[in-house]
């Protein structure tokens, strides 16, 4: 009987032991799962090929849904990426409402092209979009290269699939300035004249990257060079506002509307002007632009500080040598005056060639003196070209050297200091403030006055 009771009670023991050990083995995963992760997050290969041998799971999902495969993808770390691969990691587990956080997604966003490979070898989704309807291929065509986003293709990838916003990846590559897969997706049948939701096309987001190879790609796949986007914009003219140069030339070479209006209210010689292209500016001139044309009225609207005026504020027409001469471009003057632009021009805020030079550089104010031989010419606030010098600031990008040289010529030009603007100052008081950024110029030029 005492027998049959150890027996029992040995028993029993073994049961209380079992009982003990079961709880502590449920626990020993999570606590792997969240060494993993650790792991993963950190970069840590050691770590995590611990935490694996310890039971963790290469599938767990994180609370918000994401997958330890999305978090390595995140990192940009191949070696831990092919690690879970290799313990089972679904490439295309993740959570359904996030689609944007799928490994491969975020593969071809990140751009490390060995990662994109390493999960489609493991069979990722190539048709799994975001949120938003961006697949794979519209971000491997931004970000990677021409060798990956083949295999996208080969896996079945759609070469004109679209977002909601109607942006191919042909869209994604043009903007991003990635020539070799815009050729890619030009030779696999990418239609280079396919139309955003908003009016956009392959051509015009090749227009906004930092290179000019993939719109000439385009255009030498037929990309439409005459094509206006519904505000009206036209190809060259995004060219010109970003500044690519060389593809807008190449736009009025083959003809362009010389007289139309941009959104700023300039046409194509006064963009020319202000961008500083001479060789542009002879171009156009060229072609038959009007050497006096003004310029509009912008369609933009500007906000400013309350602080700074209540009023609204007024922009005058100007001419091109206006235009030129603020600039002090002289070189582009002369090429006006020899197009026969009118050298009497006023603006209706009353500055002319002169006073519109006396804001610029002594070449420039030198020619205009020439061309308008008067250097004490006032505008509708009274200010002659002496008083204009004068309120130049210090973050105009003109020098103490310019001024004074301009000083100089306007002295040699019978400058006169004593006329007052309808503020009633004059130059004299105005030059010979101490806070006058040149007052030792002013005083050494015009001693005598």
């Amino acid at each position: 009987m005492q027998k049959q009771l150890r027996h029992l009670a040995l028993a029993a023991g073994l049961t209380v032991l079992a009982s003990s050990v079961v709880p502590a083995a449920n626990a020993a995963k999570p606590a792997a799962d969240q060494q993993l992760l650790a792991a993963v997050q950190h970069a840590d290969l050691n770590q995590a090929q611990q935490a694996l041998a310890a039971g963790a799971d290469a599938n767990h999902l994180q609370p918000d849904g994401s997958s330890l495969l999305a978090w390595a993808v995140d990192s940009q770390y191949p070696a831990m990426v092919q690690l879970l691969l290799a313990k089972g990691a679904d490439p295309n587990r993740h959570n359904p409402e996030l689609p944007s956080f799928s490994p491969l997604l975020l593969a071809c966003e990140r751009g490390d092209i060995k990662i994109v490979a390493q999960l489609l070898a493991a069979g990722a989704d190539v048709s799994a979009s975001s949120e938003t309807g961006i697949a794979p291929l519209a971000l491997c065509a931004a970000h990677t290269d021409a060798a990956t986003v083949a295999a996208l293709l080969a896996l079945g990838a759609q070469v004109d699939a679209s977002d909601q916003a109607g942006q191919s990846a042909l869209m994604h590559a043009a903007a991003a300035g990635n020539s070799a897969v815009v050729s890619q997706l030009l030779a696999k049948g990418a239609d280079a004249n396919r139309t955003t939701e908003a009016g956009s096309t392959p051509l015009m987001f090749a227009l906004k990257s930092s290179t000019d190879e993939a719109a000439l790609q385009l255009l030498a796949s037929g990309a439409d060079a005459s094509y206006t986007a519904p505000d009206g914009t036209t190809m060259v003219q995004l060219a010109m506002y970003q500044q690519q140069y060389a593809l807008a030339a190449r736009f009025i070479e083959q003809g362009v509307d010389l007289n139309a209006y941009d959104r700023n209210g300039n046409q194509l010689l006064h963009a020319a002007i202000r961008a500083h292209q001479p060789e542009l500016v002879q171009l156009l001139l060229a072609k038959g632009a009007d050497a006096n044309a003004l310029t509009g009225k912008s369609k933009v609207t500007w906000r400013y500080e309350v602080n700074f005026t209540a009023r609204p504020y007024l922009v005058y027409a100007q001419s091109p040598l206006l235009l030129a001469a603020q600039s002090g471009q002289v070189a582009v003057m002369r090429m006006l005056v020899d197009a026969g632009c009118d050298t009497r021009f006023t603006s209706d805020d009353g500055n002319n060639v002169v006073l519109a030079s006396a804001q610029s550089n002594a070449a420039s104010l030198a020619y205009a003196l020439e061309l308008q031989p008067d250097a004490n010419v006032t505008n509708q606030l009274g200010q002659t070209p002496l008083h204009r010098l004068l309120s130049i600031g210090t973050d105009s990008g003109i020098t103490n050297d310019d001024i004074a040289a301009m000083l100089r010529l306007l002295a040699k030009q019978g400058a006169r200091t004593d006329i007052a603007d309808h503020g009633g100052s004059t130059a004299a008081e105005l030059g010979s403030r101490e806070q006058y950024r040149s007052q030792a110029d002013f005083l050494a030029v015009f001693s005598n006055n």
